[in-house]
């Protein structure tokens, strides 16, 4: 394989999913003490999630409890109940291109602005006939890091 024009910096955050986000928050934020920093909502991603923080600046940790506004509906944030990983990226357009070229299934709709207001791109859990590398069942977060954390991680 020729040589990689990126870098994975460090985990960017894990998203923990379960039907009742009161339950998570009763763990993750009243127990283990992590901090709230947010909320988002998408009825097209059919999430509700609290967002919460381990750690400081750019070595701080981003963990979603997130619970499915509809039971019903996919997807299902709920399952698995470790939803998906994230990886600070240094390139994240020049890191798409150059996996997508080696076969790695994304999910619909491209780099966009996630829920911390960072571009974003997801790896597929699954390859298919067409990209057939994709998470080995793990969801994967890709991640535009922002300057300080380039900085501070690379």
């Amino acid at each position: 394989m020729s040589e990689r024009p990126f870098r994975v910096l460090g985990v960017q955050q894990i998203a923990v999913g379960g039907t009742d986000r009161t339950r998570l928050e009763h763990l993750w934020i009243d127990t283990l003490g992590l901090q709230r920093t947010g909320e988002f909502r998408s009825e097209r991603e059919n999430v509700d999630e609290t967002i919460t923080s381990v750690g400081n600046g750019a070595h701080a940790i981003e963990v979603d409890l997130m619970q499915p506004i509809d039971p019903d509906n996919k997807p299902r944030v709920d399952q698995p109940a470790l939803n998906h990983v994230g990886l600070w990226i240094d390139d994240l357009k020049t890191a798409v291109a150059w996996l997508g070229e080696r076969g790695v299934r994304f999910t619909p709709g491209g780099i966009r602005a996630g829920a911390a207001g960072h571009d974003v791109c997801f790896i597929h859990p699954k390859g298919n006939e067409a990209s057939p590398i994709g998470g080995e069942g793990v969801l994967i977060e890709l991640v535009q890091a922002p300057p300080d954390v380039i900085q501070a991680l690379g």
